[in-house]
Formats: structure tokens, sequence, C-alpha cells
């Protein structure tokens, strides 16, 4: 069987990861696997899988479009005609969507060559809420429910995919009619809070089935390293954060205010942050910028003594997972379906400052342990 995947990115951070370990799967079953992508780069053990939809100028031009139109996902047409080209005489049995944002593809284009091809099996696993709104990826911070029928007027237009004008009711409309009407497809979603919403939505006639998202742990697993030494924290409590991008509502600003209540041997090192939002963070956080080594990843997780997910909106964070894999409890926000993959003795509610400091000095199993290595490292 031939399988064609689409996604924003390949191989690297959460969706380009999951997408590569479905073609491994596949593949060592016997089928022939694609992945067409729109940006960034691909490692290069991935790359016999890579297709590139269009180019980086047009990643450029595309998000030039988005600020000025707010008309997220209809531009891009000469990248999507010669990649739809190239789809057609590849002839995938099965096409697999992810991630249609990300300013590389022109959905209308995509769908209207999937409703041309009736007997192609199609599979859309939706890792946010963006195929049923009128402009966001998540609408809980915000508070929004407009999207159960139609969207009018967006509070959300300055976030990702951020614009300087509001279109979300046109954008409602398009989508609608686009992704509507597809004669095989079953939507997949990695939790049942995203499931729920999505069967309340214009999507609500499709199927809907909820996979969690798995991670390889061959990779996430308990990985020694000098992360302690190289950071000077020997005997400190890590506290930690990963996200592949960092803002108030993934908890950065409540990360912040966490710093200001730590004991001395407490420290919270965040992964995934900006040069600029290094030098706005408190002296008590421990600041890193991204990275897409896994390897690194399962050495920071397996050196820190808790992994703290602060998100108020999210729908699987595959974080969670990752830091478990390699031995570190999981504290989180009761919020989307971050809860869905962590023990439900480990949640507070949203904002919860104090309580998730409370759940920190409980949870935190290994921090003894690590302190005596320290000291021992040290002597």
């Amino acid at each position: 069987m031939k399988i064609l995947m689409i996604n924003s990115v390949c191989g690297i951070r959460s969706t380009g990861r999951i997408c590569t370990d479905l073609a491994t799967e596949f593949e060592r079953d016997g089928h022939t696997v694609k992945i067409a992508y729109g940006r960034e780069g691909v490692p290069e053990k991935y790359q016999g899988y890579a297709v590139r939809i269009g180019s980086d100028a047009d990643v450029r031009i595309s998000a030039v479009h988005t600020r000025l139109t707010d008309k997220h996902g209809f531009a891009n047409k000469r990248a999507t005609k010669k990649f739809l080209a190239w789809a057609e005489a590849y002839d995938p049995d099965l096409l697999w969507l992810h991630n249609l944002h990300g300013y590389y593809i022109n959905v209308e284009m995509l769908f209207a060559w999937i409703k041309s091809r009736p007997r192609m099996q199609v599979r859309w696993t939706l890792h946010d809420c963006w195929a049923f709104t009128g402009h966001c990826t998540h609408f809980t911070y915000a508070g929004c429910d407009q999207w159960k029928s139609r969207c009018v007027k967006c509070s959300e237009t300055r976030e990702y995919p951020a614009a300087y004008k509001d279109n979300c009711q046109q954008n409602y409309q398009r989508k609608k009619a686009a992704f509507t009407g597809v004669a095989n497809m079953t939507l997949i979603t990695p939790s049942y809070w995203l499931a729920d919403l999505a069967q309340k939505s214009f999507l609500g006639a499709y199927p809907v089935e909820v996979r969690h998202n798995t991670i390889d742990t061959s990779v996430f697993k308990p990985t020694e390293s000098n992360f302690r030494q190289q950071y000077h924290l020997e005997g400190k409590k890590i506290i930690l954060g990963v996200a592949s991008g960092w803002n108030d509502k993934k908890g950065l600003g409540d990360f912040a205010k966490l710093a200001g209540i730590l004991s001395e041997d407490e420290c919270i090192v965040l992964v995934g942050v900006t040069e600029a939002q290094k030098k706005q963070l408190p002296p008590a956080i421990l600041s890193i910028t991204r990275t897409d080594s896994t390897r690194r990843l399962a050495e920071i997780y397996t050196a820190s003594d808790v992994f703290v997910n602060l998100t108020y909106e999210d729908t699987y964070p595959t974080v969670n997972l990752e830091a478990q894999a390699c031995g570190t409890p999981c504290l989180t926000y009761r919020t989307g379906g971050s809860v869905e993959s962590v023990p439900p003795e480990n949640v507070v509610d949203v904002g919860d400052l104090e309580g998730m400091y409370k759940l920190i000095m409980t949870r935190n199993k290994k921090a003894e342990g690590k302190a005596r290595l320290g000291e021992a490292e040290n002597r």
C-alpha cells in the first residue's frame, strides 16, 4: 500500500516525530511511505520519507499574506498545485493528514483534490482545533464557543496564526465548505477532550477515533548525562518545563511566579525559550533554547526531579509522555487533554500555583536521591 502523510514539519517537534514514528511502523510492515511537509529541516535519517511542499520563500510570503488578510490556509496556490501534481502521480491508497496550518499549503485546493479521489482512504489527525474554527488553534484560554455554530468576531487574531485584521467569519465558511463532504474520511484525535469538540463542530458527521499519541521509548527512557554538572545543579531539585514555543498560554508567566516561591535548593529549568525570553525571565529560572535532539531531551528529563506542565490549553501534550518515560513524574493543570496522560492525583486546577507547589513537594520522589548523588559527586 502507498501511504502519503501531510504535516507542517517532518521528523522534528511533536507532530513531526509522530509522523516519522508512524512512517517507520508502516515501512516495517512493507508499505511505501512519503511525508509531505512544508517548512524547516528534516533530520538525515528521515529524509527518505520527505517531500517538500514549496520553499522557504513560499512560507514567508504566506506568513505575510496571513498577517495582512487573516486568510490562513488559502494562499500557497503555486506550491500546492505543484505538490498535487506530484501526489497524483504518486497515487496514494491512504492519505493521512496532520497539521495543515503553518503557511505552506492551500487547503481548498488540497480538499478539492481529495474529493476527486473518492476511493482513497483519508485519515486526519487533529492535533488542535484549527480545522473547525475561523482563526485560532485553541479557544479555551479565550473562553470562546462561537465555533459551535459560526465564528463572527475573533478575540484571538493577534495569536497564531497572527493577523492584523479579523476575517474569521469568511474563514469559517470556507473551511466548512472545504472540509465537509469527503467520501471516505475518518478523524483521529489524540484525546477524548478533542474528540468531543470535533463531534460538536461542523466536522461532526465524520467518524472519530481516539488514539493517544505515543513516543519512541527506545529514545525517551532513563538516560544518564552530565546535565547537572554542566549547569552546576548538583544537589538541586530540578523543576522542569518543556515546550516548542513559550507564552503565557503555555504557562510562562506562571513559571515566573513559581520561581518567586522556590527555596534556594530548588531550580526551574525551561527548555524551548527564545533569546529574548531568556532576558525577561528571573534568575531562578535556567533557560535553554529549543533543541531537536531527542537524546538531549531525554537526558534533561532524566536529570530533573519533576516535570511540570502549566499549560492553559493543550490537546494531548507528548512532553508529558516523554518525561514519564524517562522516569520523571509529571504534574499538570486540569485543562484539555493534558490530564489524560497523568495520574489524577498529579493534577491541580488551572492557575493554582500554591496547590501546584505543594504537589511538587509531595510528588518529588526522585529529589532526595539525586541530591545525595550530587553531594557524592562533589566529594
